[in-house]
């Protein structure tokens, strides 16, 4: 994933996570913001200490970045959005991860439908 794709910033975060709207299913919380002009959509990962070790953190990561850039193409291009990654994502593998992700963009329309 690209640094101009990702959010690091915690103001940034906060501003999504202050003003923007929030969706989750049981693997993982959505929020996004609207941001008109902008030419691409921007993440930011989130998976707290409960979810396990870092490897297992950084493995969820990993699955959400990949299916991000897979759906690169579908995904509207002028939101930040911020996905928080609940306790089930430990025990799914990557194409469950990126099926959960499909799920919860297509029901806020964040995905472009052909």
């Amino acid at each position: 994933m690209k640094k101009r794709y990702r959010i690091k910033d915690n103001q940034e975060f906060q501003h999504v996570f202050r003003y923007g709207k929030s969706f989750a299913n049981r693997q993982l919380v959505l929020y996004y913001i609207e941001k008109p002009g902008q030419m691409h959509f921007r993440i930011g990962l989130s998976v707290g200490k409960k979810i396990g070790n870092a490897v297992m953190r950084n493995q969820i990561k990993r699955y959400l970045r990949q299916a991000f850039l897979e759906l690169e193409n579908d995904v509207r291009s002028n939101y930040d959005m911020i996905i928080i990654a609940r306790n089930p994502t430990k025990r799914m593998n990557f194409h469950e991860v990126k099926k959960s992700l499909i799920h919860l963009l297509g029901k806020k329309q964040l995905l472009i439908k052909k």
